[in-house]
């Protein structure tokens, strides 16, 4: 089980929604005292609380189980020895995360609420979560994020080679006939229980007619509903399914069939079988996905253009063009920074990861046609509507940066489990039981 607890926006999110602000309360009621040490630091039994607290709270909203308790104790201060660790890490790399980055951080939160700043903050104290504990996590949120991005990501490369062979052994496994979809028609020449020597073979007798006088013409369909003992409705139709997902029997007797043969009849306990190849699908690489076409007005801050000014214009706007007073085209021809203005902010269709994550995030949390709060990225603030969504199918070339990306994905997991491990072992731990 992996664990995470910095004061991610779901995290936020799911506390405010939920009215509880237990998991960020700087007090507890628990005697304090270290708990463990990391290279001489501390971490204390109140930090080790809040945490608990703010894990149970955050996977009881999403419905996820927990562990016992002395379990969750053991993985929350693990996941805290870690992290303590590699903050240590980035404070001797020199790394730190701007009062500017911990102010978009904090103002995207209080965009994902809805709320402006100043309501998000007082909304916060309401529930009993303290600013300078939230800023203090998104600072090591950003921190942690920026030392991952150094020692792990860039150091991941996938080549064009490994691309290919990926998509060589994918190609590779759909042709495995278990993992095909296929449809088949089934006719049943029964058996009684038990029978005897004479009966078994006036019965394939039977089977080989029937089969006879499908190659001769007749349709399989027509002698289902005259002959068969199984099934007559649909013609004797199974449905379209995976092939792991029939009857071996059955599979096997018609893997080299074209789509439209029948097999030569097939002995189980029920009698003998005649099965019809309807339709075969096998598996390939062709996948789609989902395009989204928004617009956005963007506000780029300047000396003069403060983030406040600019989410409060922006969010007056908003206003405005659910009030009617103007269309979303109109005030972004007037008002956006960016060259989608001429086009009434339309950014055209996009694939997932064409924009940058605070932009997409907002975006894809937004039905069609509805109109976000404004939101801050790293490019200013933006006012989202999303247009519309379809499916659309891979290119070849897209097909291959998505297997890329699958690749590089599971090589980044591995690679942070393996630093991660080398860091904590290069620490000196100290992990003390409690009175």
């Amino acid at each position: 089980m992996k664990l995470h607890f910095f004061a991610t926006a779901a995290t936020v999110v799911a506390l405010l929604a939920g009215g509880q602000g237990a998991a960020f309360a700087q007090n507890t009621q628990a005697a304090d005292f270290i708990v463990a040490l990391v290279n001489s630091e501390p971490i204390t039994n109140a930090e080790l609380q809040t945490q608990i607290k703010q894990v149970t709270e955050q996977r009881t909203q999403q419905r996820q189980p927990l562990p016992p308790a002395a379990e969750l104790r053991r993985l929350v201060l693990e996941r805290l020895v870690n992290e303590r660790a590699q903050l240590q890490l980035a404070r001797e790399l020199g790394l730190r995360a701007e009062a500017a980055a911990i102010d978009q951080a904090e103002a995207n939160l209080a965009a994902q609420n809805q709320l402006d700043l100043a309501q998000f903050r007082r909304t916060l104290e309401q529930r009993g979560i303290a600013q300078s504990t939230l800023r203090a996590q998104l600072r090591d949120q950003i921190v942690l994020s920026r030392l991952h991005e150094r020692e792990v990501d860039a150091r991941v490369r996938i080549t064009d080679a490994e691309v290919e062979n990926a998509i060589a052994a994918r190609q590779a496994a759909n042709l495995d006939p278990m993992a095909q979809e296929i449809n088949l028609a089934h006719l049943l020449v029964a058996l009684t229980e038990n029978p005897t020597a004479s009966q078994v073979a006036q019965a394939q007798a039977q089977a080989q007619q029937v089969l006879a006088r499908i190659r001769a013409g007749e349709k399989f369909d027509t002698l289902v509903k005259e002959l068969s003992a199984a099934d007559r409705s649909n013609g004797g139709l199974l449905g379209l399914r995976r092939a792991d997902r029939y009857p071996p029997l059955f599979v096997n007797a018609v893997k080299s069939l074209a789509v439209g043969q029948v097999s030569e009849p097939v002995r189980s306990d029920a009698g003998f079988h005649l099965v019809q190849l309807v339709d075969r699908r096998i598996g390939s690489l062709v996948q789609t996905v989902t395009q989204t076409r928004a617009r956005h007005i963007l506000l780029r801050l300047t000396p003069q253009l403060s983030q406040a000014q600019a989410l409060t214009q922006l969010a007056q706007v908003r206003a405005r063009i659910l009030a009617g007073g103007t269309s979303f085209e109109a005030a972004a021809r007037e008002l956006s920074q960016d060259g989608s203005a001429a086009q009434g902010g339309d950014l055209g269709w996009a694939n997932p990861g064409m924009f940058v994550p605070e932009f997409e995030e907002a975006m894809d949390r937004l039905k069609e046609r509805e109109i976000g709060a404004p939101i801050v990225s790293r490019f200013g603030v933006h006012l989202i509507q999303l247009m519309e969504r379809r499916t659309a199918e891979l290119t070849p070339v897209q097909l291959r940066e998505r297997m890329r990306a699958e690749l590089r994905a599971q090589r980044i997991e591995e690679a942070f489990q393996t630093w991660e491990r080398d860091i904590r072992s290069r620490a000196f731990v100290e992990i003390r039981e409690p009175n």
